[in-house]
C-alpha cells in the first residue's frame, strides 16, 4: 500500500499565504498581533545571510581542483556567463524603471536607520570600487557588508586552490561549514509558511488589499523580463553559436520540466549532462565542465529577479536611486545570484545582499515570500537554459559539437 504525500513546502506556503490573507482581511488591525512572529522569522533571514555568502561562494570556487582548468574553454565560459549575468540585471532594472511596479504601493518598512544615510552620504565611483575590498574581512562579517564578504571570499577561495594539497583539510572544512550553513538556511526556510501567514496577516490587516495589486504588478513585470530573456538564447545560439535555435528549445523540454519541478539548477544538471550529449552533440568536456560551472554561478533569472525586487522596494520606499547605486545594485546581484545557487529559495536569501548594498529595507523581503515559491520554479528554468545555451556555444567555439546531433530529429532519438 502507498504511503501518502504530505503537502510539498511551497504548497504550505502559499497555503499559510492565502490564511494570513484572509486572517488579515477577517480580523483588520487585530490582526497585528501576529507582527512579532513575522519580525521573528525576518530576523532568522538576516541572521543566516553573512555566513551562508561566506561558504556558499567559497564551496564554489574550491570546488574546482586545478587553477589551471580556468584555461582557454574556462575563461570563455566565465566572460559569456558573466555578461549574460550583467545583461540579465540590467533587463530587470530597465523593466523595473518603465513599468514601476512600487509605485502606489505605500507600506512603511523599518529602515530610519539605513535611508537617511543612502539620500546624504553619495559615494563616487572611486568610492564604490575602494570599498569592495575589505581591509578587516572580520569587521565586515560583522557590519553585514556583504560585498567586501564574496570579495574576502573569492580571494581565500582562490587561494586555497593554489595551495594545492597542503589545502586539502581546509577545503575539507570548508565542504562541512557550507552542508552545516546549508542546513540552517534549509531550518530556516522549513519555518517560512508560518513566517507567510503572520506577515501577511498583520500586514493585510494594516494596509488592506491594496498591496496584494501592488505584488501582481512586480510578478507580471518580473515574467515579462524571464520572457525576453528567454528569448535571447535562443539569439545568442544564432549570432554566436551560428546555429538554429529551434532543435536547442524542442530538445530542453525534459530539463525544463526537471527544473520547473525542483527549483534547483544541480539538482537537474545530472539530467542535463546527459541530454546535451546524447540529443545536442555536446562534447563529454564541455558537458562535464561548462555545465556545472553554469548551475554555480550563471544565474541569469535570479538576476534579473534581484534587479527588478531591488527596484521595487526604491519604489515602494520613495528612494530615488543614484547612477552609482545602480552600479552597486548591478554588482551586488551578478554576484547575488552566484551565492544563490544550489538551494530552492536561494535568490530570495541573496535578495538581503542587493538590498542592502544600497541601504533598503530587509523587512521589504518579508512581503514577496508568498509569491516566490512560483517564481522560483521559473528563474530555475531560465537559469538552467541559460547553462546549457552557453555550454553549447564553447562547445562549438571549440569545434567539438556534433552539429549533425544537433539537427537531428528529437523525436526518432527518444
Amino acid at each position: 500500500m502507498k504511503k501518502k504525500r504530505g503537502l510539498k513546502l511551497w504548497h504550505k506556503v502559499i497555503i499559510g499565504m492565502l490564511l494570513g490573507i484572509m486572517v488579515g482581511a477577517i480580523f483588520g488591525e487585530q490582526a497585528s498581533i501576529m507582527k512579532p512572529v513575522g519580525i521573528i522569522f525576518t530576523n532568522m533571514l538576516k541572521m543566516i545571510v553573512v555566513p551562508l555568502i561566506f561558504f556558499a561562494v567559497l564551496y564554489g570556487i574550491t570546488s574546482i581542483d586545478d587553477a589551471n582548468t580556468f584555461g582557454r574553454l574556462g575563461s570563455k565560459a566565465l566572460i559569456i556567463y558573466s555578461l549574460t549575468t550583467i545583461f540579465a540585471v540590467n533587463i530587470g532594472l530597465v523593466f523595473a524603471n518603465i513599468f514601476e511596479p512600487g509605485i502606489g504601493v505605500n507600506i512603511k518598512l523599518n529602515h530610519s536607520d539605513t535611508i537617511p544615510a543612502l539620500n546624504t552620504q553619495v559615494q563616487t565611483l572611486s568610492d564604490v570600487l575602494l570599498n569592495i575590498i575589505p581591509s578587516n574581512p572580520i569587521q565586515a562579517m560583522a557590519s553585514g557588508n556583504t560585498l567586501q564578504v564574496v570579495v574576502f571570499a573569492f580571494f581565500t577561495g582562490f587561494a586555497m586552490i593554489l595551495a594545492g594539497e597542503k589545502a586539502r583539510d581546509a577545503r575539507n572544512l570548508v565542504v562541512s561549514c557550507t552542508h552545516v550553513v546549508f542546513k540552517m538556511v534549509e531550518l530556516v526556510i522549513r519555518a517560512t509558511p508560518y513566517g507567510v501567514f503572520a506577515i501577511m496577516s498583520w500586514i493585510i490587516g494594516e494596509y488592506g488589499f491594496g498591496l496584494m495589486f501592488g505584488l501582481a504588478k512586480l510578478v507580471g513585470v518580473v515574467l515579462a523580463a524571464l520572457l525576453l530573456q528567454y528569448t535571447l538564447f535562443g539569439i545568442m545560439l544564432i549570432i554566436f553559436g551560428r546555429l538554429n535555435p529551434i532543435p536547442f528549445y524542442k530538445k530542453m523540454i525534459t530539463i525544463q520540466t526537471l527544473a520547473f519541478a525542483t527549483s534547483s539548477s544541480k539538482a537537474t544538471l545530472a539530467t542535463a549532462m546527459q541530454e546535451l550529449q546524447a540529443k545536442m552533440g555536446v562534447s563529454k568536456r564541455s558537458a562535464s565542465f561548462i555545465l556545472p560551472l553554469g548551475a554555480a554561478m550563471n544565474m541569469d533569472a535570479t538576476a534579473i529577479y534581484l534587479g527588478v525586487c531591488t527596484v521595487f522596494f526604491a519604489q515602494m520606499t520613495g528612494v530615488d536611486l543614484t547612477a552609482h547605486q545602480y552600479l552597486i545594485i548591478i554588482i551586488a546581484s551578478t554576484i547575488g545570484s552566484i551565492g544563490a545557487a544550489g538551494f530552492p529559495g536561494g535568490g530570495i536569501v541573496m535578495m538581503s545582499m542587493v538590498l542592502s548594498s544600497v541601504g533598503l529595507p530587509l523587512e521589504g523581503i518579508s512581503l514577496i515570500l508568498g509569491i516566490d515559491r512560483i517564481l522560483d520554479m521559473l528563474r530555475t528554468t531560465v537559469n538552467i537554459t541559460g547553462d546549457c545555451t552557453v555550454t553549447i556555444i564553447v562547445d562549438k567555439m571549440e569545434g567539438s559539437l556534433d552539429e549533425k546531433k544537433y539537427y537531428k530529429n528529437h523525436i526518432a532519438d527518444e
